[in-house]
C-alpha cells in the first residue's frame, strides 16, 4: 500500500443498527476501487469485513474491522462497526479514533435502536457525520419516511446533498445537488437530471446552498446579495458546516447493487475532515497536560484502540497515531505498563489481511503484531517523552455469568484466559466472588458472553461453561446469645482438651473479637486458635452456607488442661461454641440491595414501573426530560440477575440501566426459606459427590 500524508487521510467509522448494510457498503467501496474483483456476500460468508468464524456463523458483524479505501489519492480508513447492542464496546473504540462517522439507515426500517445509540455516541465524541439512506432498491423503501425518522430524533438539521433517482425496484442512481448532475449506478459518470426530477432538485439545491453559505461569512454575504455560488464554493461552505456539526448531509445508496457508491466516496474526500482538521487531543505528560495535533514533527503519541489474539498470527495491536510518525523496527514506551515494546513489522489492516508498510504518518491507523504486554487503551510513545492519551468512557457491563471450566486442564487456565479476553474488550470484566466462591464474568448481554466463551474455545483453546451466578447473601444475628462447648478427645497418649464460653451480639461492623477472660481460665496463647475457629465458621456459614458478618464475639470463660490442651482443641471448641451461640441469636439471611437507575423512552414508563413492583423494588423517584423517563429504585440483587435481557424486551432495546450496591438488609421470611432450602439441598448434593 502507498504511503499517505496526514492531509490525504480520512478516518471514518461506519455505524448504525445491525443489518442496515454497512458491511456490504464496504464491499461496494472495495469493488469500485479495484481492491477486490467481486463483491462478497453476507450469506456466503465471504465479505472482507466479517471474516471471523463466529461472524460468518451468525451473519452479523461482531468486531470492528478496518477497511482502507484508496480513492483519488486519498486513503479513507473506513471502520466497519457492529450494530448489535451487546457489542457497543467495539463501536465506541472505533468512534473514539475516527474523525467522522457515516450513519447508515435502512430505507425500509428508518431509525432503529442501534442507530440511536451510534448517533448519541457521535454526539458524545463531537464527530461530524453523514447520514446515508441505504438499501433504496428494497421493495418497501421510502426515502422521505427514513429521512423524517432521523430528523425527528436529531437536534441537528439534516440537509439533502443527494436525492434518489427512483425508488424501490426502479432505484436507478442519485441526483447530486452540488453538481446538479445525475449519476446512474455506481456513479462514475455524470449525466443530465431527468426532466421530471428537475423541479424537486432545484428546490432541494436552494436549501443546500443556504446551508453551505452559513459555513463561510464571505459566501453568506455573496449569497445574500443575490450572487450565484459555484459548485466549489458550495462544497467549501458545506465542508465547513459539516466539520462544525451545524448540519448533517444526507446521501442515498444501495450498497448491494453498487448504486451511489462513487458520489459517496467523493463526498467523504471533499467534506470529511482530515486528521489535520480534527480538534487537538489533550494528553497527560510529565509536566502536566499537553495539546497534540496531527503533526509528524510532534512528540510520538499512539493510542491502542483494539487488540486481538489469534493462535496462528499471535497478538495483533491496532493503533492510531495522534502525533509524530512511526517506522518499522522501532522501540516504543508503554506508559501504562512502564515497559519498552519493540515494533518489528508495520502493517495496514484490511479485514484479515495485513499489508506491509515502512512508515505511517500522523493521523493514520495501523497494526503491529506480537507486542508482549500492550493492551487496549494503552498509550505508546517515546521513552524520553512519556505521554498518556485519554481512554473513552465505556458503559458499565451488568450482565453476569458464573464461569466453570469444562475439564481439569481448563481450570488452571481460567485466570490468564479471562484476563487476556478482558484486555481485548473494554466492556468485559471478571472477578472472584469470595462469598460464593464463583468466578464471575461481566459483559453487555447474553450474546456478548456467548461470543466471548466461543472465542476462548476457538482462539485460546480453553473450554468454559456458564451458570447463573449465586446471589452473595450474608448471614447475621439479631440478638444477644451465649453458649459453651467442651472439646475432649482421648485416644491413647496425650489427648485434646479445650472448653470455651462465649457471647455473641449484633454490631454494625463485619466482625469484632474480644478476649474478656480474667484470672487465666484460658491462656492468651490459645486466643488466636479460638478466633481462627470462629472465622472459619463465619466463612462457611451456619444458616445456609453463606458468609456470617455483623457479629461481636466475646470469649469470657473456659478451661484448659495442663497436658491435653492444644491450639487445635481450642480451635474446635471456639468453632462449635460459636455455632451454638449463633443458633440462639435469631440468625437471619441478608441480601444485597442495589441502587438502580433505569432510563427509558417516556412511553415505556408504565411497563417499567409495573415490572419494578414485581421485583420487590422500592421506587425512590421518577423524572422525565426530553422524551425519556428516569426511574430510581432500590431493588434486591436477586431480582436483577437477568434485567439486561428483560429491559431490552420491555423497551425494544431502547432502555438502559445502571446499578451499584447500596446496602444489605434482611430477606423477607417467605423468600429466605426458599433460598435456605435450595442452598441446603445444593450443599448436601456436593457432600454426596
Amino acid at each position: 500500500m502507498k504511503e499517505y500524508s496526514s492531509k490525504n487521510i480520512r478516518n471514518v467509522a461506519l455505524a448504525s443498527h445491525s443489518s442496515s448494510g454497512k458491511t456490504i457498503l464496504t464491499e461496494a467501496f472495495l469493488h469500485l476501487t479495484g481492491a477486490t474483483t467481486r463483491m462478497g456476500k453476507i450469506e456466503e460468508g465471504n465479505t472482507v469485513s466479517d471474516f471471523e468464524q463466529e461472524e460468518i456463523r451468525r451473519s452479523i458483524s461482531l468486531y470492528s474491522t478496518v477497511i482502507p479505501i484508496e480513492y483519488k489519492d486519498v486513503k479513507i480508513n473506513f471502520i466497519d462497526t457492529p450494530g448489535y447492542t451487546d457489542f457497543v464496546g467495539e463501536m465506541i473504540s472505533a468512534l473514539s479514533v475516527a474523525d467522522g462517522a457515516v450513519i447508515v439507515v435502512d430505507a425500509v426500517s428508518g431509525l432503529e435502536v442501534g442507530t440511536e445509540l451510534a448517533w448519541n455516541y457521535c454526539d458524545k465524541f463531537g464527530l461530524p457525520r453523514f447520514l446515508v439512506i441505504n438499501k433504496m432498491d428494497r421493495e418497501n423503501a421510502d426515502y422521505k419516511k427514513a429521512f423524517d425518522s432521523v430528523q425527528n430524533y436529531s437536534d441537528t438539521r439534516l440537509i439533502a446533498v443527494q436525492l434518489p433517482w427512483g425508488e424501490k425496484t426502479s432505484f436507478t442512481g442519485v441526483i447530486d445537488l452540488l453538481s446538479m448532475k445525475a449519476f446512474k449506478g455506481a456513479g462514475k459518470t455524470a449525466e443530465e437530471i431527468p426532466a421530471d426530477l428537475k423541479a424537486a432538485a432545484e428546490e432541494a439545491r436552494t436549501a443546500l446552498v443556504e446551508a453551505a453559505a452559513e459555513g463561510d461569512d464571505t459566501l453568506l454575504e455573496k449569497y445574500l446579495e443575490g450572487g450565484e455560488l459555484s459548485a466549489e464554493e458550495i462544497a467549501r461552505g458545506l465542508a465547513a458546516v459539516v466539520k462544525s456539526g451545524a448540519f448533517i448531509p444526507v446521501f442515498v445508496a444501495a450498497g448491494g447493487s453498487e448504486i451511489g457508491v462513487a458520489p459517496l466516496l467523493d463526498a467523504v474526500v471533499q467534506l470529511m475532515p482530515s486528521p489535520l482538521e480534527r480538534k487537538p487531543v489533550v494528553a497527560q505528560g510529565k509536566a502536566g497536560e499537553e495539546t497534540l495535533t496531527a503533526e509528524d514533527s510532534g512528540p510520538l503519541a499512539i493510542y491502542v484502540w483494539k487488540t486481538t489474539a489469534d493462535p496462528f498470527v499471535g497478538r495483533q495491536t491496532f493503533f492510531r497515531i495522534y502525533s509524530g510518525s512511526l517506522t518499522a523496527d522501532n522501540r516504543l514506551w508503554n506508559t501504562a505498563k512502564e515497559t519498552e515494546e519493540r515494533v518489528g513489522g508495520l502493517f495496514v489492516p484490511r479485514g484479515k489481511e495485513t499489508l506491509p508498510i515502512t512508515v505511517l504518518h500522523s493521523g493514520d491507523i495501523g497494526i503491529v503484531p506480537k507486542l508482549s504486554v500492550t493492551a487496549t487503551g494503552n498509550t505508546l510513545c517515546d521513552k524520553a517523552h512519556p505521554l498518556t492519551l485519554p481512554v473513552p468512557e465505556y458503559p458499565h457491563s451488568l450482565f453476569q455469568v458464573a464461569i466453570l471450566p469444562k475439564t481439569q486442564a481448563d481450570s488452571t487456565k481460567i485466570s490468564p484466559t479471562l484476563t487476556r479476553l478482558c484486555e481485548e474488550d473494554m466492556t468485559l470484566s471478571w472477578h472472584q466472588e469470595p462469598s460464593t466462591s464463583q468466578t464471575i464474568l461481566q459483559g453487555m448481554g447474553d450474546q456478548h458472553i456467548d461470543v466471548v466463551i466461543r472465542r476462548a474455545e476457538t482462539k485460546l483453546q480453553v473450554g468454559f461453561s456458564t451458570e447463573l451466578p449465586r446471589v452473595p447473601y450474608r448471614e447475621t444475628i439479631t440478638k444477644k446469645a451465649q453458649a459453651m462447648y467442651r472439646h475432649k478427645k482421648q485416644s491413647g497418649g496425650s489427648g485434646q482438651f479445650g472448653e470455651v464460653w462465649l457471647r455473641v451480639e449484633p454490631i454494625a461492623e463485619d466482625f469484632e473479637f474480644v478476649n474478656a477472660v480474667f484470672g487465666g481460665a484460658i491462656g492468651n496463647n490459645y486466643m488466636p486458635a479460638i478466633e481462627k475457629g470462629i472465622r472459619n465458621v463465619m466463612k462457611e456459614g451456619i444458616l445456609a452456607g453463606f458468609t456470617v458478618s455483623g457479629v461481636k464475639v466475646e470469649v469470657y470463660d473456659g478451661k484448659e488442661h495442663p497436658v491435653d490442651s492444644k491450639p487445635i482443641a481450642f480451635e474446635m471448641a471456639g468453632r462449635e461454641a460459636f455455632k451454638l451461640a449463633v443458633k440462639d441469636a435469631g440468625p437471619v439471611l441478608m441480601e444485597p440491595i442495589m441502587n438502580v437507575k433505569v432510563i427509558v423512552p417516556e412511553e415505556n414508563m408504565g411497563d417499567i414501573l409495573g415490572d419494578m413492583n414485581s421485583r420487590r423494588a422500592r421506587v425512590q423517584g421518577m423524572e422525565t426530560e426530553k422524551g425519556h423517563s428516569t426511574v430510581s429504585a432500590k431493588v434486591p440483587l436477586a431480582e436483577m440477575l437477568r434485567y439486561t435481557t428483560d429491559l431490552r424486551s420491555l423497551t425494544g432495546g431502547r432502555g438502559i440501566f445502571d446499578m451499584e450496591l447500596d446496602h444489605y438488609e434482611v430477606v423477607p421470611a417467605h423468600v429466605a426459606q426458599t433460598v435456605i432450602d435450595a442452598r441446603q439441598k445444593e450443599l448436601a448434593s456436593k457432600k454426596e459427590e
